[in-house]
């Protein structure tokens, strides 16, 4: 009888820890599943152009412009100027700049207070831009201003320029001084042909056998300019 019952007892002690070591695994599976899951996410970052951080040096020079956010255009752009020649003063880290990002002074000691605007090409910087630099360089001793911006300045930001004798360098200029500069060797991407507003040409051909992209001069006047620019500078008008 004894036998029987210690039999019994041994046999309920093995089902308990079998169900207990079933249990863990199916916990550990749940765990797992649950690492793989957050990894995948994490392995496809989405680009924020609104984000404040800021990517090492080495990147930001073999990063193209719609692909860099407010604070490394900033960035980008301090390195750009001291190899012009230029002390820099970076016053805007952090999104906090008053109106100013930058402050170059020049060999002669002369301070030039600058705003960097990093926009999509359809988001023009408005007038409010320009007149919030005109206020703040004074806050910083700056007799010149130049404003500088990834994309372009409303009609009413440039007659306001104009007015107040503030420099500006839109999207194309800025891509072009950052070439001439060497050191900025953005990843090329495959430019695709832009559609005319009321036109029924689908697409422009260079003489090379690229599409030609729209463009502006600094004028604002548009024109047909080759893709593969710089190495083809070939240009058609509209």
């Amino acid at each position: 009888m004894t036998s029987i019952i210690g039999f019994i007892a041994a046999m309920l002690v093995l089902a308990v820890l079998s169900g207990l070591m079933q249990g863990n695994k199916k916990k550990k599976k749940r765990s797992a599943g649950k690492r793989q899951t957050s990894v995948k996410k994490s392995a496809t970052p989405t680009f924020n152009r609104s984000s404040t951080t800021c990517r090492p040096d080495e990147v930001l020079l073999k990063t193209p412009l719609e692909q860099i956010n407010g604070a490394e255009f900033e960035r980008l752009l301090s390195l750009y100027f001291r190899d012009q020649g230029y002390t820099v003063k970076e016053v805007g880290v952090g999104g906090k700049d008053g109106g100013v990002d930058l402050v170059i002074v020049d060999k002669c000691g002369e301070k030039t207070a600058v705003q960097a605007k990093c926009y999509a090409d359809h988001n023009k910087v408005q007038v409010m831009t320009v007149r919030e630099l005109v206020g703040a360089k004074r806050n910083h001793d700056c007799i010149l201003s130049l404003l500088v911006t990834t994309s372009d300045l409303t009609a009413d930001a440039k007659r306001e320029a104009e007015q107040f004798k503030v420099d500006y360098w839109h999207g194309g200029l800025v891509e072009n001084k950052l070439r001439a500069w060497g050191k900025w060797q953005p990843a090329k991407t495959k430019a695709k042909p832009r559609k005319v507003a009321g036109s029924t040409v689908k697409a422009v051909t260079c003489a090379c056998g690229a599409p030609m992209v729209q463009r502006k001069n600094k004028e604002g006047t548009a024109f047909w300019g080759c893709s593969n620019y710089p190495s083809c500078r070939k240009t058609k008008a509209m």
